[in-house]
């Protein structure tokens, strides 16, 4: 029949309607030469348009399983075993090792059938007891594959031993709808301004309206921009294996904002004009004083060293200072923190007093604070997402690869 497209399908529905109903649209797919699924298709167009009408009939099925897919096509264990022993007889090893893994399936379906037989007289050694056999297995399955099914009590042998499951199907009696035609016309959405000036719109057909269906959906409650990329970026972090900062404090010590990151005193950033100070409390009272040691001494000449429990042998760091005078009144000082690298030095700080080494990846998105001057584009606060991975014998290269 060739291949026939889905306006010659409907084309033949119609037709075939003008002498009767069809009572079995499976039956008219397999006499077509078509897909059952793409006739089922067309006849739900067919009856949005009431064009004609459908009553669904529910039918039990039956289809293969891919080991009875495997036996319809290569023959069941049982054929091919009888068929692998001699007409003098064959040991159970040799059958076993030809036959592989249907041997003992075979052998077990054969002795029931009384098609082999066991003499233990001669050792063991297996004979046929049928001259002939027919592989009735592998015709039932090659009938099941092509719609045909055998009796129940053959169907409940073959679902014992896992060769077909159920697989009930649906087929539809099709008759006239009451807008039925020979041939379906396009129905129009809208009335045109042809059809008012030739008065094609007296004929048209034309859809009927959904009151059911749903309006657009209004613009709002939407994620704010920002707030939509930043859960982006939150859940590529997660999903990396990342753990997120605790950054809900805006407030920060000077000695944690810039002086455990080495931010010289004297730097620029730490003016009043880029950096919002706290009047009250203007000064912080917890800063760890060992750590606070280690910071002044690595400002002021270089001479702070590794070293701690998770490294008893200490090291010089390699760096000269910045050969000035660290003041502890300048790190005490409070303020709006200008970047959530504040909340990393603290991380790294918590992670080198554990007894134990254990590499991390850390993330944060929040807001830091700059005295810039407002305008159009530039407020005083802005969000920074930041990365932090920790562990040994890192590289440029795991940086470049975290990054992609």
């Amino acid at each position: 029949t060739g291949i026939l497209r889905m306006a010659d399908v409907e084309g033949i529905l119609l037709s075939t309607l003008q002498d009767g109903p069809i009572t079995n649209s499976l039956e008219f797919a397999e006499k077509h030469g078509v897909d059952h699924l793409a006739v089922v298709g067309v006849l739900k167009s067919l009856n949005g348009d009431n064009f004609i009408e459908m009553v669904p009939e529910d039918h039990e099925g039956w289809k293969l399983t891919d080991e009875g897919d495997e036996y319809a096509s290569k023959g069941s264990p049982e054929a091919i075993v009888f068929n692998l022993v001699s007409a003098d007889g064959s040991d159970k090893d040799e059958i076993e090792k030809l036959a592989g893994a249907i041997a003992k399936v075979g052998l077990s379906q054969c002795m029931q059938a009384k098609w082999l037989k066991i003499d233990k007289e001669k050792g063991g050694k297996i004979f046929r007891e049928a001259s002939s056999i027919t592989d009735v297995v592998k015709d039932q399955l090659n009938g099941i594959r092509n719609g045909t099914f055998p009796a129940k009590t053959e169907l409940d042998k073959l679902k014992k031993r896992k060769l077909i499951i159920q697989a009930n199907f649906k087929t539809y009696r099709v008759t006239k709808g009451s807008a039925y035609a020979p041939t379906r016309s396009k129905a129009a959405a809208d009335i045109t301004m042809e059809m008012m000036m030739d008065g094609s719109w007296k004929t048209q057909r034309f859809k009927p309206y959904n009151f059911d269906a749903l309006g657009q959906d209004p613009c709002a409650g939407r994620l704010h921009p920002l707030l939509k990329v930043r859960a982006q970026f939150r859940e590529i972090f997660l999903e990396m294996g990342f753990e997120e900062m605790p950054t809900d404090r805006f407030v920060e010590s000077s000695f944690w904002n810039f002086d455990a990151l080495f931010q010289p005193q004297a730097h620029p950033a730490r003016d009043m004009q880029d950096t919002f100070f706290i009047k009250d409390p203007a000064r912080t009272l917890s800063v760890p004083q060992d750590y606070l040691a280690k910071v002044k001494s690595t400002h002021e000449s270089g001479e702070c060293a590794t070293g701690g429990v998770q490294d008893p042998a200490a090291t010089p760091i390699g760096s000269l200072g910045y050969r000035n005078t660290w003041n502890l009144v300048e790190a005490e000082k409070n303020l709006l923190r200008t970047h959530t690298t504040a909340i990393s030095a603290q991380m790294l700080y918590r992670l080198a007093s554990r007894d134990k080494f254990e590499p991390k990846k850390y993330f944060s998105i929040d807001r830091v604070f700059r005295n810039e001057t407002l305008d159009a584009t530039h407020l005083a606060e802005f969000h920074q997402i930041e990365g932090l991975v920790v562990g040994k014998n890192l590289a440029l290269g795991d940086l470049m690869g975290m990054i992609q």
